[in-house]
C-alpha cells in the first residue's frame, strides 16, 4: 500500500455550506455530540470527493477509516440534505421575472446509471426495458432542466426512467407552470423534441414526413436557425452539472436516487457560483 496526499478541489465555502447543515441534521435527530465516526466537516468532504470525483464508496470509507455501509449511510444522508436546499419551480420562476429574463431555455439528459432489471409494456404491447434509452443507447433516469439564456442551471426535475421521452417528462414535471411563466411574458425556448408542448414553448420545427425531396419553407428554416442560436448557450446547464459534478457522468447508486443526486448536484453548484 502506497499512502500520498491529495486536495479536494472545491471552494471552502462549499465544504463549509454542506459541514452546516449536516451540523444541523445531527441536532434535528438528536445525535450525541462524538458519537459519529466522522464529524461534519469531513462528512462533508467525503460527500463532495465523491461527486466531484465519481469515486468509489469502498475507496472512500477506506480512506476516511469507516465501513463501507457507514459510507453508504453518509453519502445518503449528505444528499437528502442538499435536496432540501433545492429551488422550487415557482420561486425559480417568479425571481427569472424579477430579474428582468426575456426567456428561459429548457433541456433534457439523461443521467446514466447500471443496467435496471423492469420492464413495461410500450404502446405496441411489447415489454421493453423501463430504465433503457433507445434515444441514447444507455440505462438511466430522464431529468428536465431550466437554464437562464447564459446557460446557468437554475432547476431540475425529478427524474423519470430512462424510456420516457422528453415531452412526456416535461409535461409531469414543469410544462403547466411554465405555460403560466409564458403569460407573463417569460417564453421557453427548447429543441425539437418538445414539438406539440403548447403555447410560449418555443421550438424548431422538423421536416415533413413523407420523403427526403420536401422542405421546409426559408421562413421556417430562418426561425429554426435564429430559435437554436439564440437558446445555445442555455443548452450549456446539464454540460456544466455533468462536467462539474462527475458523479452525475454514471450514477452507481439506486436510479431511484437520480432525481434527488441531481438536485443535490445543483445546490452545490449554485453555492460553488
Amino acid at each position: 500500500m502506497v499512502t500520498y496526499a491529495a486536495v479536494l478541489d472545491v471552494p471552502r465555502r462549499v465544504v463549509q455550506m454542506l459541514a452546516k447543515l449536516l451540523g444541523a441534521r445531527r441536532r434535528q435527530i438528536g445525535t450525541p455530540k462524538g458519537s459519529r465516526a466522522l464529524e461534519p466537516f469531513r462528512q462533508a468532504a467525503l460527500v463532495l470527493r465523491w461527486f466531484r470525483d465519481q469515486s468509489c464508496v469502498h475507496c472512500l470509507a477506506r480512506d476516511a477509516g469507516i465501513s463501507q455501509a457507514t459510507d453508504y449511510r453518509y453519502l445518503h444522508e449528505g444528499v437528502d440534505v442538499l435536496v432540501g436546499q433545492a429551488p422550487d419551480l415557482h420561486r425559480v420562476l417568479a425571481e427569472c421575472r424579477e430579474q428582468g429574463l426575456n426567456h428561459l431555455v429548457l433541456d433534457g439528459t439523461l443521467i446514466e446509471c447500471d443496467r435496471v432489471a423492469g420492464t413495461h409494456p410500450n404502446a405496441e404491447g411489447k415489454a421493453v426495458d423501463t430504465w433503457y434509452s433507445a434515444k441514447n443507447k444507455a440505462s438511466g433516469a430522464n431529468v428536465q432542466f431550466l437554464a437562464a439564456p447564459d446557460g446557468t442551471p437554475l432547476w431540475v426535475s425529478d427524474a423519470e426512467p430512462g424510456s420516457v421521452p422528453n415531452i412526456t417528462a416535461a409535461r409531469t414535471h414543469c410544462l403547466p407552470a411554465l405555460y403560466k411563466a409564458a403569460a407573463d411574458g417569460l417564453p421557453t425556448l427548447a429543441d425539437s423534441g418538445y414539438q406539440g408542448a403548447g403555447i410560449g414553448i418555443h421550438h424548431p420545427f422538423k421536416k415533413p414526413r413523407g420523403g427526403s425531396h420536401l422542405q421546409l419553407h426559408p421562413d421556417t428554416r430562418t426561425y429554426n436557425a435564429l430559435l437554436r442560436g439564440v437558446r445555445a448557450l442555455g443548452e450549456r446547464a446539464a454540460a456544466e452539472l455533468k462536467e462539474r459534478w462527475r458523479a452525475l457522468k454514471h450514477i452507481t447508486l439506486s436510479p431511484h436516487r437520480i432525481g434527488a443526486i441531481t438536485k443535490a448536484a445543483l445546490v452545490l453548484n449554485n453555492t460553488w457560483r
